[in-house]
């Protein structure tokens, strides 16, 4: 996909860490989440970490306490361990990047972002885009994380890449320097931080701004203002 491939960004609501619903024993980040958004026409945002073996897994947290009956470090585990914890007590475990891929199928579009450990990150990005060699649908990556955009530009990432980000303008010159040093064709922006100057000039490139998490219609209002598209949670959009 070429980068300028993105204006698919603006086009869909983007279910945050799929279309969950605890309530219902549909958790964040599974196949089940990722599956019910597919079905309600939404692009689908997720997570990754890499395994201990260095294999792309879906999950938000460090640990594995919120979410299973395990504890301790997520990156101590390899990705066969991974995929035999069960999420939240249901028949989803913890899904490989390219089982996720293999169910979407090119039928949605897909934000992954990238959680580093600083120290910890060696070869992740690489595996990732390895990964995704070949695949023909929407997709994007993003992170907080500045090491991990460098390594996506150092690498010749062919797919968009976004900085995920939130703050007031006291952060102006990070974020804007970020722009530049990883040419970085979408933000993420945290809503509850919004307007802000950062946001604002960005737009004005005509590059694509997804907000997060939107949670209630309010945020929906406030974020057609200031932002391209959602990235929400806990309805549907």
């Amino acid at each position: 996909m070429a980068r300028s491939d993105i204006n698919w960004l603006r086009e869909t609501p983007i279910a945050h860490r799929g279309l969950h619903d605890k309530a219902n024993g549909r958790f964040e980040n599974t196949l089940s989440a990722a599956k019910a958004a597919m079905e309600n026409g939404y692009a689908i945002e997720v997570d990754l970490h890499p395994s201990r073996d260095g294999v792309p897994m879906v999950f938000h947290d460090n640990v594995l306490d919120r979410l299973t009956d395990q504890k301790g470090p997520f990156r101590n585990h390899t990705a066969d361990d991974l995929c035999n914890i069960s999420i939240g007590g249901t028949s989803d475990c913890v899904p490989r990047l390219e089982t996720l891929l293999e169910l979407v199928n090119s039928k949605s579009g897909l934000v992954l972002e990238l959680k580093g450990i600083a120290g910890d990150d060696a070869g992740f990005v690489k595996s990732v885009l390895k990964i995704l060699e070949g695949y023909s649908g929407p997709v994007a990556i993003m992170s907080f994380n500045h090491w991990l955009l460098e390594d996506a530009r150092a690498l010749n990432c062919p797919l968009p890449v976004g900085l995920t980000a939130d703050g007031n303008d006291d952060l102006f010159d990070i974020h804007s320097n970020a722009v530049t040093a990883y040419d970085i064709d979408f933000v993420s922006y945290g809503i509850k931080d919004l307007p802000n100057r950062f946001v604002r000039d960005f737009r004005k490139t005509d590059k694509p701004v997804i907000s997060w998490t939107i949670k209630n219609q309010e945020q929906v209002e406030k974020s057609a203002k200031y932002a391209d598209q959602i990235t929400f949670e806990g309805f549907l959009a």
